[in-house]
């Protein structure tokens, strides 16, 4: 299999060495583990504390609460750093230098151009949303947003339209996909903490992303039936907006001299390559017995870090050499990559000493039992928390990090196979689609580009993504009952 390496195989090593000192009841370590979100969302709601730093102190609080040894407190958020890290920095930043290239090359306005040309004038907002669906592989969420908000705002000045008209179903499919697909960091960092398969994620989640994308355009058809509100100073840069942008690169900095974006084709290849080198590898060990010397072969190709690193040497001499960048403009843009994606892989590192500390201080495996003799349904749970604190904080990364480091101890000792691993971690991904409002910072982007109020935009956005999320969820329940059924 091409799944990142179980970071529960290191917790198991780690944990006849550190053990807590006294050991406590079910009912006090859940109560602990009770306390701990509280906290933790208190310290970013009220006090708007950054995550990587509430995450961080929660871990500590909670370890010292469950009375695991001062000394050795410090070992185990290492640790957790360590085995999350290890297994998900390398393919985040691979993903951001992807998503950057085709973002600063013009590839998207490229994209957008030739969808509307071949759907026509009169059917933009389906060509936005299939765009929306390529770029939101590789670009995250806010960017691909930005990025395209020339494009929604020429389109909606010639239809003498509201940008939500265009903008609404695109931002509903980029958001869906930007919370389970790979390479976006949410959902790598729940397979790395839960070892689910990469490959098996992909292809998965981008099957049940295909009828989410219809699903979008049906849902914000139906809500742009009534008249919103445009806010003055977004109907000003309308109006300043015409059909002439589709064809400019639409970035200053390195890579602005081109000419003209690259071919649509070239970025859809981009896009499409890692994935198809990622699911060809999953395939191939799933049919490939394992003494043949290419299951070998097949795991090393399909490998997610070097489909992505193969992608990114794609997109240096497909996009930057074939253009004419110096090496000195593409070292800029690859450098300008990584920097947006800092505070996220601090976040990611957090989650994964809290979930570290929930394993070793007994808390995970509490829980684990409880669950079990509630008989609540391991997928459902995993969905309902993570759109609990979605809702509650605001980030779909804190949220999807934080449920898998709380059930990572059911799903450890639950028997699942690789494709019930993969499920579970969709399913808590969708969880982190739903209910995205004023604290969330994706719900700023769409209000203040698409010039909407917070009241329609919670009226709006919000209702969207949360019927997406919970449609997702039902796609994925249905995913769960077919590899059950296959016995995957």
């Amino acid at each position: 299999m091409n799944h990142l390496m179980n970071p529960l195989i290191q917790r198991a090593a780690d944990a006849p060495a550190i053990k807590p000192a006294v050991e406590l009841g079910t009912p006090v370590l859940l109560a602990i583990a009770a306390a701990g979100i509280a906290i933790l969302l208190v310290m970013i709601i009220r006090f708007k504390i950054q995550a990587f730093v509430a995450l961080l102190t929660v871990s500590i609080l909670v370890a010292v609460a469950a009375t695991i040894p001062l000394q050795d407190i410090f070992t185990v958020v290492s640790s957790g750093v360590g085995s999350t890290m290890g297994k998900v920095a390398i393919l985040i930043a691979l993903g951001a230098v992807l998503g950057r290239m085709i973002e600063v090359s013009g590839g998207v306005q490229s994209l957008a151009d030739h969808f509307t040309r071949k759907l026509g004038a009169r059917r933009v907002a389906v060509a936005l949303t299939a765009v929306g669906f390529l770029v939101a592989i590789p670009v995250f969420f806010e960017v691909g947003i930005i990025v395209l908000v020339p494009i929604v705002y020429a389109f909606a000045k010639i239809a003498k339209v509201h940008p939500v008209k265009f903008g609404l179903p695109m931002a509903g499919i980029m958001l869906s996909i930007h919370v389970a697909v790979p390479p976006h960091p949410g959902i790598v960092a729940g397979a790395g903490v839960l070892g689910a398969d990469i490959g098996l994620i992909a292809l998965i989640s981008l099957l049940i992303c295909v009828p989410l994308g219809f699903l979008s355009y049906w849902v914000a058809s139906i809500m742009n039936r009534k008249d919103y509100e445009l806010l003055p100073a977004v109907k000003t840069q309308v109006e300043e907006f015409g059909s002439d942008s589709l064809v400019k690169v639409g970035h200053d900095g390195p890579g602005a001299a081109a000419i003209a974006p690259p071919r649509p084709g070239l970025i859809i290849f981009l896009i499409a390559a890692p994935i198809v080198q990622i699911l060809l590898g999953t395939v191939g060990t799933l049919v490939i017995p394992k003494s043949d010397p290419l299951y070998g072969l097949a795991a090393f190709i399909g490998n997610p870090f070097l489909a992505l690193l193969v992608a990114v040497a794609l997109s240096f001499f497909l996009l930057a050499v074939r253009r004419g960048w110096s090496f000195k403009e593409t070292g800029e843009i690859f450098e300008g990559s990584l920097p947006p994606i800092a505070s996220i892989l601090m976040v990611v590192a957090a989650g994964g000493v809290f979930g570290n500390v929930l394993q070793v201080s007994g808390i995970g495996s509490a829980l684990s039992k409880t669950l079990d003799t509630l008989g609540v349904p391991l997928l459902l749970l995993g969905f309902i928390i993570s759109l609990a604190l979605r809702a509650a904080q605001g980030s779909a990364t804190v949220a999807i990090v934080t449920t898998t480091g709380l059930l990572s101890a059911a799903v450890s000792g639950g028997g699942y196979s690789p494709a019930q691993i993969a499920v579970i971690v969709i399913a808590i991904g969708f969880g982190a689609l739903g209910l995205s409002h004023v604290t969330d910072a994706g719900f700023w982007v769409v209000v203040r580009y698409y010039g909407l109020t917070v009241s329609d935009g919670l009226k709006t956005w919000t209702v969207l993504t949360t019927i997406l999320g919970v449609a997702g969820f039902l796609l994925t329940f249905v995913a769960w009952i077919l590899v059950g059924g296959l016995g995957a």
